[in-house]
């Protein structure tokens, strides 16, 4: 006959109890959920009580994380399903069609390769200033403090595009210590 008591807490350290604990505080929302659904599954036999006596993580989450992870269906928080305001570019689909549209033509990819921002030279005034010649209602337009973060949002960082300065061939010459550089008479 199977016994009705949970099997014991699982052979982790102390300081892996504490990473796992540091690993999950770090993430928010759904993907908590999921890691904490994860690690219930891999170290607690999928059991929710076993992972709050363990870990110290709230029953009813790890229980929504293991039920969202068995469906596949991820849950929204009354927050965030009702509330908040919508992104402008939600909002107003042809005026950021036209907006990235104009930042396209003046934007660089940054030059070294190393981060996927572009840099542009338009900046948040110029931005709205072009999307009023361009036609959109003035209803229709953000502030330009919105305007700005609409673009950084987006991948674009609003400073001037600087040229790539090509190396030079040969290094200046410099002198090697200061016991060769000639001393002035005093």
């Amino acid at each position: 006959m199977p016994s009705l008591t949970e099997p014991s807490a699982p052979a982790l350290t102390a300081m892996h109890i504490e990473d796992l604990q540091l690993a999950s505080s770090k993430l928010t929302g759904a993907k908590r959920r999921a890691f904490q659904a994860e690690m219930t599954l891999k170290y607690c036999a999928g059991r929710a009580r076993q992972a709050e006596r363990v870990f110290g993580w709230g029953r009813q989450t790890v229980e929504l994380g293991l039920h969202e992870q068995r469906t596949g269906i991820e849950c929204l928080g009354a927050q965030e399903l009702c509330c908040g305001q919508p992104l402008w570019e939600d909002k107003h689909p042809e005026a950021a069609a036209l907006l990235w549209k104009l930042v396209e033509s003046q934007s660089q990819q940054d030059p070294t390769f190393r981060t996927p921002l572009c840099y542009t030279r338009l900046t948040a005034a110029e931005a709205l200033k072009q999307l009023r010649q361009q036609g959109v209602a003035e209803e229709d337009l953000p502030a330009p403090s919105t305007m700005a973060r609409v673009l950084n949002r987006n991948g674009y960082r609003l400073r001037p595009v600087l040229k790539a300065k090509p190396q030079k061939k040969f290094p200046k010459p410099t002198r090697s210590s200061p016991i060769s550089t000639p001393k002035m008479a005093t």
